[in-house]
């Protein structure tokens, strides 16, 4: 719990599971929650850092770039299906180094086929390129509340609304009604995977009511 692992770069794609506890991944362009039964599929040569949200048990598969044609070329969150999960387990069992037949080199070759078929899961939090921008998503990240508006965020970036909006969506794809909920959800999960209260998590988020919460973690 509260482990991080600094800036820093793979040669091949890396594709990070949490068996247990949530995963925060953070790169240049955004934040990426993986919460457990989901991995995070990183690209070979991104830059990133590894937040451990609780306490956490994770494995990484490490993929050679174009190992099989199909694999993803963008970062994103998978859902884990129970084949993979238990091929990922079974590789850990394997010889390490060299090239394997039989049994293992099967396990192998079926784990690999597997990444391109696992669903993507909404679970990014992608941030402006504008600098102006993406230190108001920065100091939400640190403070979310569900209240922050359009105009305000407009304000303090020294922009008329609708070239606001239009540069926000263009940069991150959401809204940014979708990204203050994201942005909030990536504050809740966390806590609530530790085991707290969901009315206390609720009121720290600043919502007026448990129910409104529910309703926007569900949405």
């Amino acid at each position: 719990a509260g482990s991080r692992v600094p800036q820093h770069r793979h040669s091949r794609s890396q594709l990070l599971h949490a068996l247990v506890g949530v995963v925060l991944v953070t790169t240049r362009y955004g934040r990426w929650m993986v919460p457990p039964d989901h991995a995070m599929w990183i690209p070979a040569g991104t830059e990133h850092s590894v937040e451990m949200l609780g306490d956490v048990s994770m494995r990484s598969v490490y993929v050679m770039p174009q190992a099989i044609p199909g694999l993803p070329e963008g970062l994103r969150v998978v859902g884990v299906t129970d084949l993979m999960h238990s091929l990922i387990v079974e590789s850990e069992k394997l010889p390490q180094g060299g090239v394997l037949e039989g049994r293992g080199g099967l396990i192998m070759n079926l784990l690999l086929h597997e990444i391109p078929t696992l669903p993507e899961r909404p679970l990014g939090l992608p941030f402006p390129s504008d600098p102006r921008l993406s230190a108001l998503c920065r100091r939400f990240v640190a403070a979310p509340s569900p209240h922050a508006t359009i105009d305000e965020w407009a304000d303090a970036a020294g922009m008329s609304r609708r070239s606001f909006t239009r540069a926000f969506q263009r940069q991150t794809g959401l809204p940014l009604s979708t990204w203050r909920q994201q942005a909030c959800l990536f504050a809740a999960l966390p806590r609530l995977a530790d085991g707290e209260p969901i009315t206390r998590v609720a009121l720290d988020l600043g919502y007026d009511s448990v129910p409104a919460f529910i309703t926007m973690f569900k949405r």
